[in-house]
């Protein structure tokens, strides 16, 4: 009999996908690439030796940018981790270049897996992903004002959403900016 029972194991499980930074929809854009390019295959122009390398460095930029952005929110813990229930307002590391660099990271994982796959459906997914999590990270940012107030919103004012100006541009699909 091994140490983990079934429903052990299952658990231990759950509570590891709770605190990953793992957004529903980037892994339903991923598995959409993967199955479109299955079914319908439609390469990216190119040589394939320039997709392995783009789409690696890609993926290697977005798995350090959440790795990064992990450590630094790890690091302003006190105590047990929970990436949901913030302790602490994380305004340094990768957090001084926008505001939600795990969201980016996981975009730099889907478009590197898709171009390291040499497949052309990330660029149809990835578009209609950014849509969908934007209003997710809208909402993100409803809560970290609620919960950090006038910390945040000066933050917000300094920092980029995503990356570019810190400038705070209205965007159509934004009522909160």
């Amino acid at each position: 009999m091994t140490a983990l029972t079934g429903g052990s194991l299952i658990r231990r499980v759950k509570e590891a996908y709770e605190n990953l930074p793992l957004p529903l929809p980037v892994v339903a854009a991923i598995v959409l690439d993967i199955l479109l390019a299955r079914l319908r295959p439609v390469p990216l122009p190119g040589p394939r030796a320039l997709h392995r390398t783009a789409g690696a460095g890609l993926l290697l930029a977005g798995v350090g940018l959440n790795i990064w952005a992990l450590a630094e929110r790890r690091h302003r813990t006190t105590g047990a981790f929970a990436l949901e229930r913030p302790e602490d307002l994380v305004t340094t590391g990768p957090y001084t270049i926008t505001r939600h660099p795990m969201y980016i990271g996981w975009w730099l994982i889907q478009l590197g897996a898709g171009t390291l796959a040499g497949s052309s459906w990330v660029l149809a997914t990835f578009p209609a992903e950014l849509l969908v999590e934007h209003r997710a990270v809208l909402d993100e940012e409803a809560t970290l004002a609620e919960l950090f107030g006038r910390a945040y919103l000066e933050y917000s004012d300094s920092v980029p959403r995503y990356l570019g100006s810190p400038f705070r541009a209205q965007s159509p699909f934004d009522s909160n900016s």
